[in-house]
């Protein structure tokens, strides 16, 4: 089983692009484990990109940085065989 710090560089180096809602999960429990409960404001309505982004991470909002860090390397250890 990799590490949190392993499963980050393995996810960046994958060979095929994972779908939008796969790389929003990885962002989401990525941003949770490093920074922890969402701290910047809400993005605009208009800027579709960031809102997104912020509500992939914001949907993770009471976890601890540990729990995130065991979710994002189970949700690489899922992916991994499609885009590894």
């Amino acid at each position: 089983m990799v590490n949190f710090e392993e499963a980050t560089e393995l996810v960046k180096n994958f060979k095929k692009k994972p779908a939008d809602s796969e790389n929003l999960e990885f962002y989401g429990l990525y941003k949770q484990a490093t920074v922890g409960d969402v701290n910047i404001d809400k993005p605009g309505m208009l800027d579709l990109k960031k809102k997104v982004m912020y509500e992939a991470w914001s949907s993770r909002k009471g976890l601890s940085k540990d729990a995130a860090k065991e979710a994002y390397v189970r949700a690489y250890e899922k992916y991994a065989p499609k885009y590894a």
